[in-house]
């Protein structure tokens, strides 16, 4: 894996959208996150690694606010603009990057993630940070790749795993301080390798409070 050559997604940000696979998976991803938590207008979340806001914005009829939070300048941009056109007063945006020791500002009611831990290197301090954002009986859902062999990235640039062992994930967060920890699959992303076979990688979800 390539995990010390971050990826450009400032470059990528104007065109991210456009992945009609990766809006499936979001929607998916939103879709879980919405039966799992059932969310009311008393709660405010963040979602880390938001991206231009695919899954931001399919929670935000449902809660009080959501803030988005990423390192990539561009990505946030992306959701600002949709924000504006959309006329949305609800939806909130922070630079943070974690691994230069970036800290969120702010306390949550409950913290979502997609697709963002496996470029993650320390998922324990992003877990013992996410604890500390959160209000008193707070949750966190978050989704990612079960373990892959690799080939779901063409090039594994800024990946620092090939998905996630649910079980490892579970007692991670177990000794974070998480409890009620829970995991479903999410979703299942089917694309072809090397042009040659097409492969499944199931998405699990997974929810603690605490």
């Amino acid at each position: 894996m390539n995990a010390e050559e971050r990826r450009d997604f400032d470059v990528e940000a104007a065109k991210w959208d456009q992945n009609a696979g990766r809006v499936k998976l979001a929607n998916d991803v939103a879709d879980a996150i919405i039966r799992v938590i059932n969310p009311g207008k008393e709660l405010d979340v963040l979602d880390f690694g938001c991206g231009t806001g695919l899954v931001t914005l399919r929670l935000q009829p449902y809660v009080r606010s959501i803030t988005g939070v990423d390192s990539s300048p561009g990505m946030l941009g992306m959701l600002e603009g949709k924000k504006t056109k959309l006329g949305l007063d609800n939806v909130h945006t922070q630079a943070v990057d974690f691994e230069k020791g970036g800290v969120v500002e702010g306390t949550y009611d409950l913290i979502i993630s997609s697709m963002t831990l496996h470029h993650v290197p320390d998922t324990d301090a992003l877990f013992r940070q996410w604890r500390n954002l959160l209000k008193p009986e707070g949750r966190i859902c978050f989704a990612d790749l079960d373990t892959e062999d690799g080939s779901f990235h063409s090039d594994n640039t800024g990946v620092c795993h090939f998905g996630f062992h649910r079980e490892s994930l579970n007692k991670l967060l177990s000794e974070c301080g998480f409890r009620n920890v829970l995991d479903i699959t999410a979703a299942t992303v089917v694309k072809d390798i090397d042009g040659i076979r097409r492969k499944e990688f199931p998405v699990f979800l997974i929810e603690g409070k605490r």
